[in-house]
């Protein structure tokens, strides 16, 4: 910190120098690893000095930020006695429920396996995306290559360069399974541990599914249903709401109308109102004016509200890289068998497109572990081959769940009916939240044990709910069912239905129908579903053959939607029957995901010759660049003008 750039002029360079002449050498480097990120930051994008004088002389940086975070504000006896035993109670109920590698059950603190995740700054939402986790693939490649933006765990109340204060209400946000609620475990825990965030004296987590139960409520009477033990101390707690921390879990999750612009408020902790009064009280700083506010969201249930009241809205875009490693490294506890894994990942651009998210990684590993641990299913059998496809990858998934279960053919393939003619109602109608009368309405078998391990319920006011744990399984199931309960005029509905919809909503459900189509990929599936409908995959590739008739429509993103589908079908054959006198493709200015590359690979190895490839303006890297490779002696003419890592296509020919 003490050179500064040449750009600076002598008086401002003098300034800066007097001002850190006022701390020691120790307290420089406090200073400087507690605000790095924020000096960095200034430093680089800034030719003026002067932000960076009033970023370090307009506080008190150590007594009002560092010390405070680090040791805290004091307390009576009896109310530090009190912040302990909450914090020990807040220890164990972060505590996180999975599976060793012997299969049995195992509680572990969320704080020995979180890795850290991509959180970026973001602008207000104006309309919701219709497939929200493709799109998050293409935001994770986006800061990969940029790096802006990023705000760690720890940061999340810290100053803003943008407001010059720390905000008091911060909105988390991102797609289902991607580590939103593990993120604020980790946050608790490191509080609790008195990592950080020691300026706040006490934490109260909050879920809106549990608030589900409520209709009218007052703050103290909020807190007190989920911390009774604070009842003789809540009022002394109150005192100093700037020292509190709310944290709010799932606001997708509620049923109460939260509304921001809400302005009837209660403005006392005993005033009863409606759960979403008191949330937008708190929020708006009607309540326990000075606390902080910490909430999440799923992004569709934000989009066209006005959540300008945060100051602070982050995306969790998913893991970095290197996280994703470490994941699978802690995953398999064994560097042999991480590695192979992490070999076939790098490889397959379509599996490895989905370790961003924590959700999806663990799915994969569980499925890749049969195969890298040679572990036999629970019937003694070995799954048949690795998996190259979403579809491959899902069917592990489901051949796993069912061997673990025992069932019999009759009671899985039962309920595998009722679940996914379920879960293509809620794909054909964009729903993804079920009441128990839409269980009851398709025979759904609330009491069976196999339910559990696809749907998790939610106990909600005045009844329980239930969503599928993972958004992709609910689309893997309803395409599916019409191999299980095979009946054409559904299909044929479900076919225009699906092709209708716009912004890539039904993406992956036609995909998973083309690949279910695969004869070896349903084989696997038999032995412990019975007989899946062969009429069922011809009536698909019928239809993906129609889709591809006119030839000239096939333009960009239009032809990797369609080149999805063959990849997921991995038929060559197939493939080259439909688009084999197809000799020019152009799929540039098209930011392609490590899924795209993928597709578009197998898609070139397919051809004895490709007259031209346009890639231009793909915004390719390296890896992604390395993903043709086994193609390009195919390729006559490649387009590569744009974009400069186009030439190692040249080097490679």
């Amino acid at each position: 910190m003490g050179q500064m750039p040449s750009r600076y002029g002598g008086d401002e360079q003098e300034k800066f120098h007097q001002l850190l002449s006022q701390h020691d050498f120790n307290e420089l480097k406090l200073i400087y690893k507690y605000f790095k990120n924020d000096l960095i930051y200034i430093v680089v994008s800034t030719t003026e000095i002067k932000q960076l004088l009033d970023f370090m002389a307009s506080r008190n940086i150590l007594n009002k930020e560092i010390l405070l975070d680090r040791n805290g504000h004091p307390l009576t006896s009896e109310l530090k006695e009190m912040q302990e035993h909450h914090k020990q109670h807040l220890l164990e109920k972060a505590m996180s429920r999975t599976l060793d590698s012997a299969g049995q059950n195992k509680d572990f603190d969320v704080s020995d396996r979180y890795m850290d995740l991509i959180t970026s700054q973001i602008l207000p939402f104006h309309k919701p995306s219709d497939h929200r986790l493709i799109e998050t693939a293409t935001k994770h490649k986006d800061y990969l290559l940029t790096a802006a933006g990023s705000v760690s765990p720890d940061r999340l109340f810290r100053w803003c360069r943008r407001l010059k204060c720390a905000p008091h209400a911060v909105m988390v946000t991102g797609v289902p399974g991607i580590g939103k609620t593990t993120l604020l475990k980790k946050l608790v825990c490191d509080w609790a541990n008195r990592k950080f965030y020691q300026r706040f004296s006490f934490i109260f987590f909050l879920r809106f599914r549990d608030l589900n139960k409520l209709e009218k409520i007052s703050l103290e009477s909020m807190i007190l249903q989920e911390y009774p033990y604070l009842e003789n101390h809540l009022g002394n707690i109150l005192q100093n709401p700037e020292r509190l921390l709310l944290i709010f879990d799932g606001l997708d999750e509620s049923v109460h109308e939260i509304d921001f612009r809400f302005s009837q408020l209660p403005h006392d902790i005993k005033q009863v109102k409606n759960v979403g009064a008191v949330v937008v009280g708190l929020a708006k700083q009607f309540l326990l004016k000075g606390c902080s506010l910490l909430m999440t969201s799923q992004p569709d249930r934000l989009a066209g509200k006005d959540i300008s009241i945060f100051k602070r809205v982050l995306e969790v875009i998913g893991f970095l890289p290197k996280e994703s490693r470490l994941y699978i490294e802690r995953f398999f506890m064994n560097k042999e068998i991480s590695e192979k894994v992490l070999g076939f990942l790098r490889e397959n651009g379509v599996l490895y497109t989905f370790c961003y998210n924590p959700s999806y990684c663990w799915i994969i590993c569980t499925v890749l572990s049969k195969f890298f641990k040679g572990q036999p299913n629970n019937d003694g059998q070995l799954m048949p081959s690795l998996p190259k496809t979403l579809t491959q990858l899902f069917t592990g998934f489901i051949v796993d769940v069912l061997a673990k279960h025992s069932l019999d053919k009759i009671k899985a393939r039962s309920l595998l009916t009722s679940i996914g003619w379920m879960a293509e109602h809620g794909v054909m109608n964009h729903v993804t939240k079920f009441g128990k009368q839409t269980l009851s309405q398709f025979n759904v078998d609330m009491a069976s044990k196999l339910l559990p391990e696809f749907m998790k319920e939610y106990t909600h006011f005045p009844e329980a709910s239930f969503s599928f744990l993972h958004p992709i399984s609910q689309e893997f199931l309803a395409a599916m069912v019409h191999y299980i309960d095979y009946s054409p005029e559904k299909l044929y509905s479900s076919l225009k239905r699906a092709k209708s919809f716009k912004d890539n909503y039904s993406e992956l459900f036609l995909s998973f129908l083309c690949g279910l189509s695969d004869i070896s990929t349903r084989t696997t599936l038999e032995p412990y579903l019975g007989d899946l409908s062969s009429d069922a995959a011809q009536d698909v590739l019928t239809w993906l053959q129609q889709e591809v008739t006119e030839l000239q429509t096939l333009k960009k993103r239009r032809l990797l939607s369609i080149c999805f589908k063959f990849f997921e079908l991995q038929n060559k054959e197939f493939f080259l029957e439909c688009l084999g006198s197809l000799r020019h493709f152009n799929i540039g200015l098209n930011n392609l995901t490590p899924l795209d590359c993928s597709v578009v690979s197998f898609m070139l190895q397919s051809y004895e010759e490709i007259e031209e490839l346009c890639l231009g303006g793909c915004n390719l890297q390296r890896e992604d660049v390395e993903r043709f490779a086994p193609a390009l002696h195919n390729i006559q003419s490649l387009g590569y003008n744009i974009n400069m890592s186009f030439y190692v296509f040249r080097t490679h020919k």
